[in-house]
């Protein structure tokens, strides 16, 4: 069977209410941990992951840090409109626009829209006791999306500045309930860094310094991506076959530094999360481009969502599609690979880099269970069910996984 026409049902399973984590626990590593080694399950916690991770592994984190990327506005009428920033577009650049000083646009979802026909919202917050007004302004629409332009009055402030007196930060939706305090910390990893995600990379949620601490202790590697996680990855497949979802375009920014160490540590490498899994499969598809075309800008580079399945017969090792991007930085004089990805990883799918992965326990009928069951060569249903037969916790605040 074509991975396109894989059936979303096949991957359907019976989660309750009552195993979603609608809190995650007071200490991150106390977490419960499944270990799925050569196809034998058993379980410790997390805090004892390094008993199990092999002597010579590289893990690689993904860290980007979650926005405050929910603005609310109320309209004369007392109607309340949400503006959920999604993507930058002006500037185009993360870092580029949290710098901004008067205005930015962003491409958003826009919560109660029907009471948003036209005009300007407009609200007063409070930075350091000091007034700013914003104004978000709807330019146009593209399906589910909107442009929004927001200006504010006051150029002391800085874009990243609105957002961290003004927005609220998006837990998922599947938690049914509203962002609190605590929230702030809780969803965030330990290490992150780069502003950019609506949604935290949740497997990273577990680890602590004392974790870290014990990993570089014995010796492992620890090395950083980043990939800004889109609202996309609660977007549910709707359609009876994968061929008639479409993935959400992902931000990538990975080191030279970084692509160097991940080609010396080949056939060793453990993603902490699918978030860093689908950034480092990406990796070997953009040395693919480069490899066809030595010619190719970072627009070309992104990577397409059915590329790996349409170039299935490419045999180009990882080292050498590799070394084509280290390739690429020398040429255009550059210290950081800057593109995008739009991957899909499902069943059919040959890992070019991943060795291991720690992972939360994902949704029902989700693209992260498919890429789950991909990477356990269909073998996911042992072990969601023994998850849920030994009270393992669900989602983003659960516990969590080691597939080797």
């Amino acid at each position: 069977m074509k991975t396109q026409e894989i059936r979303i049902e096949d991957y359907n399973y019976s989660l309750p209410d009552e195993r979603i984590a609608k809190f995650p626990l007071p200490k991150r590593d106390e977490s419960k941990l499944l270990l799925y080694r050569n196809g034998e399950i058993s379980e410790s916690i997390f805090k004892h992951i390094t008993d199990y991770l092999p002597q010579n592994s590289l893990m690689v984190f993904n860290n980007t840090r979650v926005i405050q990327a929910r603005l609310l506005f109320q309209k004369e009428t007392g109607a309340r409109i949400e503006i959920f920033c999604l993507e930058p577009i002006e500037p185009h650049d993360y870092a580029l626009i949290f710098q901004e000083t008067r205005r930015c646009s962003w491409t958003c979802l826009v919560g109660n829209l029907k009471k948003w026909k036209e005009g300007t919202l407009s609200k007063t917050i409070f930075i350091k006791d000091e007034p700013v007004v914003l104004t978000a302004d709807k330019k146009k629409s593209h399906g589910d999306t909107h442009l929004i332009e927001f200006i504010w009055d006051n150029e002391a402030y800085t874009f990243a500045d609105i957002l961290d007196a003004a927005g609220v930060l998006p837990i998922p939706p599947y938690l049914h309930r509203e962002t609190e305090k605590s929230d702030l910390q809780t969803y965030q990893t330990v290490y992150s860094k780069i502003k950019g995600s609506v949604a935290a990379p949740t497997a990273g949620l577990h680890f602590t310094p004392e974790v870290l601490a014990d990993i570089d202790a014995r010796g492992i590697g620890r090395e950083e991506v980043t990939l800004h996680v889109g609202a996309g990855t609660f977007k549910p497949v709707k359609s009876d076959t994968i061929e008639g979802h479409e993935m959400h375009t992902e931000f990538i920014s990975v080191r030279r530094s970084s692509i160097e160490r991940i080609k010396s540590n080949l056939g060793n490498i453990i993603a902490v999360g699918t978030t860093s899994v689908r950034t480092l499969e990406s990796l070997y598809y953009m040395g693919v481009i480069l490899d066809n075309n030595p010619e190719a800008t970072s627009e070309d580079l992104v990577v397409k969502q059915w590329m790996p399945y349409d170039m299935n017969n490419n045999r180009l090792t990882a080292e050498r599609s590799l070394q084509n991007i280290l390739d690429y930085l020398d040429k255009h004089d550059a210290d950081t690979l800057v593109t995008a990805t739009q991957i899909i990883i499902a069943p059919g799918y040959e890992f070019k880099i991943v060795k291991g992965i720690v992972t939360n326990f994902h949704q029902p009928k989700s693209t992260l269970l498919l890429l789950i069951s991909a990477f356990v060569k269909g073998n996911w249903k042992s072990i969601y069910e023994y998850a849920l037969e030994h009270d393992f916790r669900f989602l983003s605040y659960g516990d969590s996984s080691l597939l080797i």
